[in-house]
């Protein structure tokens, strides 16, 4: 239980697929302009990865990795092709939920909702969590179970929640203040996304 509660909190705070990897930068750059619709992709990602992390997981595992199916043989070189199709699937389950039951929603995300499925965040947690499989089981970032891959897709989905709706709030407060011309729009942006990076390395040296 430990080691769950320290990876979960090591990819919010450590391991955050914004500041740290800068994963899914397209649709934090163009939804981020206000909380409501930054808290709103934030979950619908956040749900994303909490599906198909630990689906992905059980495939690598059980049907992909050396021996699974047939001795000597490894089907690691389909991951990609399998991960992809899952993503794709949960994404459009997603977006026919917000559809159904929040229209304004929907319609405030426009097409970075379908977009979830190539947002590089999923597919980054994904390959990640394939390559940890393999780490050393004393390591912090280890990868050993279904819930392992469990508390590290919550962990990641909350931490770039946390990183949108930061920078959605950051940016409604921007809209009243005296940004000079030649930074504003995607100028300001980027600096305050490098500032935040910056900040979110004190991180860094916390052993979770």
């Amino acid at each position: 239980m430990e080691h769950f509660f320290g990876l979960f909190f090591r990819s919010i705070f450590v391991d955050n697929m914004i500041f740290a990897f800068f994963l899914g930068m397209c649709s934090f750059l163009a939804v981020s302009k206000n909380v409501k619709t930054s808290f709103g992709l934030g979950m619908a990602v956040t749900f994303v990865l909490l599906v198909t992390v630990p689906v992905d997981y059980l495939l690598q595992v059980y049907v992909l990795g050396p021996d699974c199916l047939v001795k000597g043989v490894d089907l690691s070189y389909l991951s990609f092709i399998l991960f992809i199709a899952i993503i794709a699937g949960i994404t459009q389950l997603v977006e026919m939920a917000v559809e159904k039951y929040s229209p304004s929603l929907y319609s405030a995300l426009g097409i970075f909702l379908p977009l979830i499925a190539v947002n590089c965040c999923i597919m980054g947690a994904s390959l990640f969590m394939q390559q940890r499989i393999n780490m050393d089981p004393s390591s912090a970032q280890y990868i050993g179970s279904v819930w392992d891959s469990i508390g590290y897709a919550l962990g990641s989905g909350l931490g770039w929640t946390l990183s949108i709706v930061s920078m959605g709030a950051i940016r409604e407060k921007m809209e009243y203040s005296d940004v000079p011309k030649p930074l504003q729009g995607m100028g300001i942006t980027f600096i305050t996304v490098g500032l935040m990076a910056m900040a979110m390395m004190c991180f860094s040296g916390i052993k979770f």
